[in-house]
């Protein structure tokens, strides 16, 4: 593991866009019964922040949200109460602030922040000091491409996804693939799936028997399942959702990021919104938000309000379900 120090940060007002900020318009669609049980009828989209570049890869911490703010290289914060969201971290994922900030995050089991570093094509943990520790950066001696999301199992070990959307323009990738890796406690890497191209989510089933990977392919969005192994490693990959029909010139955007629920129902950002399947497979519904959506997760204090990155904007629903 190598460390490298981070500039000093500090909690900033967030810098907004200058132009005016498009009118959210949002609303949830139910396409079967079964989503009554997981948000209430009456439940509504509450829009909490506005005015980011590219709004990314939210998790829960310390009671507040964070999420990544790829193209400006910034963590965001917005806790309750807050009238817009601040600063928390900058730089995120490009520490000479040239290149793509971060993307996923997570929190470890000790509450620490890793980190998906596009500029740094790296895995990061934040450390109490304000530096950053590599966790991974290569595989086999090849530097990855600009990890995207990730997904830490019970047992310590992380899953994540190594498509290069964050490289800078013109730089070759050292890997002829686009991989999905499992970094175990030891720091051994070991690259799990290679014939997927734009994986992009990626998340475990309530047993961990399954991994999904959303993946982001402009000409065939969709969902992969696939069983994990004791040793963990996959098999027996299959469709699990195609979301490309859904899209249309209304309904922007791809699978991107996901999260799944206590009861295994997958909820994926894809063409216009997070939409919300079953474990078997059905979608229930979306969560429409008229934009381009990037991410998704459960926060607050039960782990039942629903936080979705929306492109500009960041936006929550209560739900009757509680996340991972």
């Amino acid at each position: 593991m190598k460390k490298c120090l981070l500039l000093p940060f500090l909690s900033l007002t967030a810098a907004f866009a200058a132009e005016p900020v498009p009118e959210f318009k949002g609303s949830i669609e139910r396409l079967d019964p079964a989503l009554d049980k997981l948000i209430a009828p009456d439940a509504k989209i509450e829009v909490l922040a506005t005015g980011f570049n590219w709004s990314e890869g939210p998790v829960w911490k310390d009671g507040q949200l964070l999420f990544s703010d790829v193209p400006e290289n910034t963590v965001f914060g917005w806790k309750e109460g807050d009238a817009s969201a601040t600063t928390v971290l900058k730089p995120s994922g490009s520490l000479s602030g040239d290149g793509q900030g971060s993307n996923g995050l997570a929190v470890d089991a000790k509450g620490s922040l890793i980190l998906c570093q596009h500029g740094e094509r790296r895995i990061a943990r934040l450390e109490k000091d304000g530096s950053f520790t590599s966790l991974a950066d290569k595989f086999e001696g090849k530097r990855f491409n600009s990890p995207n999301d990730l997904v830490i199992a019970k047992s310590g070990s992380l899953f994540f996804t190594d498509p290069p959307y964050g490289m800078k323009k013109g730089t070759p990738q050292d890997a002829p693939y686009h991989g999905i890796y499992r970094l175990d406690t030891d720091g051994k890497v070991s690259l799990i799936i290679q014939d997927i191209l734009w994986p992009n989510g990626i998340a475990l089933s309530p047993d961990e028997k399954t991994l999904y990977i959303a993946v982001s392919d402009k000409d065939d969005t969709r969902l992969m399942a696939y069983d994990l192994q004791a040793d963990g490693s996959v098999k027996n990959g299959r469709l699990f959702f195609h979301a490309h029909p859904l899209k249309s010139a209304e309904r922007k955007g791809g699978c991107d990021g996901m999260k799944v629920d206590t009861l295994g129902n997958v909820w994926t950002t894809g063409p216009g919104g997070v939409l919300i399947i079953s474990p078997e497979g059905k979608h229930l519904g979306t969560i429409l938000t008229g934009q381009n959506t990037g991410n998704c997760a459960w926060g607050g204090p039960e782990k039942d309000v629903m936080y979705v990155t929306a492109d500009m904007f960041l936006v929550r629903v209560k739900t009757q379900v509680k996340g991972l």
